[in-house]
């Protein structure tokens, strides 16, 4: 190694070392889903319905950063399954919803208790002191999430419509608005 390298090394950053952990502790984490008997993809998109409610193909497509055509091919496979339904919108005929099935649901907490356990297991071997301090970080994270996601709907919103624009329940703009 040549004196000029070592001279250029750095410590990593707190963002560096937050993504590296959380990356590894999701692919630890991840190893509880084989139960499941679902890919990640299909996991990940079941799990938006279960958690989140229903959501059309293109909101679908939109939160797991996928075509909506590659999303379809995702849903007819877990509808297929009897994971997923789609119901029509009964106000528009254009749209339809996507949600989890009964059996979907229950598939996707059971996962989510199987990973929430191995994980409780892994801090259980921590001293009470580390489970505070990890504890304090969560909150940390919780309203740093929180925060940038109140701005990115606050910049989708101006995107969308407008600096001052906001769509009203119903989707219609009224007087100044249009």
């Amino acid at each position: 190694m040549q004196v000029s390298e070592v001279n250029h090394r750095r410590e990593p950053t707190v963002a560096e070392r937050l993504h590296a952990a959380a990356i590894r502790l999701l692919r630890r984490l991840r190893r509880q889903d084989d139960a499941m008997g679902l890919t990640p993809a299909r996991a990940s998109a079941l799990s938006i319905m279960v958690f989140g409610g229903r959501v059309t193909i293109g909101q679908l497509a939109q939160a797991e950063q996928v075509s909506a055509p590659t999303m379809t091919r995702l849903v007819v496979g877990l509808e297929r399954d009897g994971l997923v339904r789609r119901q029509d919108d009964p106000d528009d005929g254009r749209i339809v919803w996507l949600e989890a099935t009964a059996r979907g649901t229950r598939i996707l907490h059971e996962g989510r208790r199987r990973r929430v356990e191995a994980l409780a297991a892994d801090l259980a071997t921590l001293d009470p002191a580390e489970r505070e301090t990890l504890s304090q970080a969560a909150d940390i994270l919780e309203r740093v999430l929180a925060d940038q996601g109140k701005s990115k709907q606050s910049e989708v919103r101006s995107q969308k419509y407008g600096p001052g624009r906001v769509r009203r329940q119903g989707g219609r703009m009224t007087g100044r608005e249009r």
